[in-house]
């Protein structure tokens, strides 16, 4: 069995069953130090502000059940914010089929939007991607996807939400300065 299809089936029958996770959620920790933007919030606006789906993942490092949360296959044009404090976390053209169950990019939009960290959870010790404004869980990231990276952003639908790129509201978005959106052409320098 391939470790991506063990870890989906253990981390679907835990949160099927309601398991806790094997150590305490962390989602209130602060991502990189530094960010002048960040959001926290008390638990309990946390709960008024998220339906209980997010809040069980965004906020307790939960997971969904394969195949079940929103944009696993969708391929529409635009940018994934968090569900939590829309900051934006993931670009639409970075996206592909993992055969997981869940949305999977091979790059987020940038490292201040998107922060790593070591996660030892379910005696398994993996990489843990987090909003670098909120804190909130967004799932785990391993070394076996495509190029460039490399990379497999493994994500909870539900820990998202999705702008489509032709409304004028992704145009607004807080990308990163400079950001170019992948497969955009170049200008040709002389």
């Amino acid at each position: 069995m391939h470790r991506r299809h063990f870890l989906a089936i253990t981390s679907a029958a835990a949160a099927a069953l309601g398991l806790p996770r094997a150590t305490p959620a962390r989602a209130e920790e602060p991502a990189i130090p530094g960010r002048k933007d960040k959001v926290v919030l008390p638990d309990a606006e946390w709960r008024k502000r998220l339906t209980p789906d997010q809040y069980r993942i965004l906020r307790d490092a939960g997971t969904e059940r394969a195949f079940t949360g929103p944009y696993h296959d969708s391929k529409a044009d635009g940018i994934y914010l968090c569900a939590g404090c829309a900051l934006p976390l993931y670009d639409s053209r970075t996206k592909f089929d993992s055969g997981t169950g869940w949305p999977s990019y091979y790059d987020d939009i940038g490292d201040d939007h998107v922060a790593l960290r070591d996660d030892s959870s379910w005696f398994m010790v993996r990489t843990e991607c987090v909003c670098n404004r909120c804190g909130g869980h967004l799932g785990h990231v391993f070394d076996d996807g495509p190029r460039p990276t490399g990379k497999r952003h493994c994500i909870n639908g539900h820990a998202l939400r999705f702008v489509p790129w032709s409304d004028e509201a992704a145009r607004k978005l807080a990308l990163p300065k400079g950001y170019t959106r992948p497969g955009t052409p170049t200008k040709a320098t002389p």
